[in-house]
């Protein structure tokens, strides 16, 4: 059987064992924080991150390629309903058409907000 001593020796170094593994899991913790990024490396982590995602992931996408279409389809229904309108009238409303057109066809490189 076990004595007394054993008992208390395998609980120390259970006890210490713990301990070694606790400190060693907070350094490596911290190890990982954004103190220990170069500060130059951090200042253009920040640029990037300010400038959003880039606009090639977004390029191929079959979502935006149809909402490209839609837009050029919503320009052309404007268009031909400005061409309905009076002459006076007429060049203010293509031009309304073809900068809503620009506005919106610019919305589509910039990633949707995240919710």
């Amino acid at each position: 059987m076990a004595t007394l001593n054993s008992i208390v020796r395998g609980a120390c170094a259970c006890a210490l064992a713990g301990a070694a593994f606790a400190a060693s899991a907070q350094e490596s913790n911290q190890a990982g924080t954004d103190a220990t990024v170069n500060p130059t490396v951090a200042r253009q982590q920040a640029q990037e991150i300010a400038r959003g995602d880039p606009p090639r992931w977004y390029r191929d996408d079959p979502a935006q390629q149809t909402l490209r279409k839609e837009l050029g389809a919503a320009l052309q229904e404007a268009q031909n309903a400005c061409r309905k309108a009076p002459a006076a009238e007429r060049k203010s409303c293509m031009n309304e058409a073809r900068a809503t057109w620009q506005r919106e066809t610019a919305q589509l490189g910039k990633p949707m907000p995240r919710q």
